[in-house]
């Protein structure tokens, strides 16, 4: 028996998913978690094979886990992976998400990820994942293995996830001294971020690397 966490801050997509998955023979869902700190803390106490997580949770999900800052932003999906695969046990945790961005997709799979899906995948691809996720394969969609293929090939505009979560908030309109309080580092380190965003970019402002950046797909519009 695959034992499954539902990691998503809509109830409703809980429960479809949950409707779903407990039908299917070998699969049940154990718990369900509304935050990143909820997801870590079932993964933790229920043991389970597989956590399915969402990227993005709304403010309105609350939580004060890695990524929360002065801002009142969450802790995101990618966080709470990266939390999850770091237990003495981990879970294998299949990302089904709204969000394929460059960015996206690195930062899930820098996190340890096993897999990603978006959620307008069919019922069997989503449940064929599941299956090679708890076996400790990997559960690309086509899709998005294309689309890491192409980062692969161009190196020249690869961020790093830290140089990601800078160029979003500095999409946000935050200063860098907020950016500093955000990621609580240095304000020297955010301005070292940006020289290296801007050389990878080949760009000379901090709207422009936003512009780039949302043009090649690191950035979500």
């Amino acid at each position: 028996m695959i034992r499954l966490v539902i990691a998503d801050d809509h109830p409703v997509v809980r429960a479809g998913l949950r409707a779903l998955l407990d039908h299917e023979d070998g699969l049940t869902v154990v718990g369900e978690a509304s935050t990143p700190d909820e997801a870590v803390a079932l993964a933790e106490r229920e043991n389970p094979d597989v956590v399915l997580m969402d990227l993005q949770f709304g403010p309105a999900a609350g939580g004060t886990g890695t990524g929360a800052g002065a801002s009142g932003t969450v802790a995101t999906g990618a966080d709470a992976t990266r939390r999850i695969r770091a237990l003495d046990a981990p879970p294998y945790v299949l990302v089904l998400t709204n969000y394929d961005t460059d960015g996206d997709i690195l930062g899930a799979v820098e996190a340890g990820a096993s897999g990603y899906l978006l959620k307008d995948a069919p019922p069997r691809e989503l449940i064929a994942a599941v299956r090679a996720a708890a076996s400790g394969e990997s559960a690309l969609a086509p899709a998005i293995a294309g689309r890491l293929l192409d980062r692969m090939r161009s190196p020249q505009v690869s961020l790093s996830r830290r140089e990601i979560e800078v160029l979003s908030l500095v999409a946000a309109g935050r200063s860098n001294s907020e950016i500093a309080a955000d990621l609580v580092v240095s304000e020297t380190t955010v301005k070292s971020h940006l020289v290296h965003i801007f050389s990878k970019l080949d760009v000379g402002s901090r709207t422009a690397a936003v512009s780039v950046a949302r043009d090649l797909g690191i950035l979500r519009p």
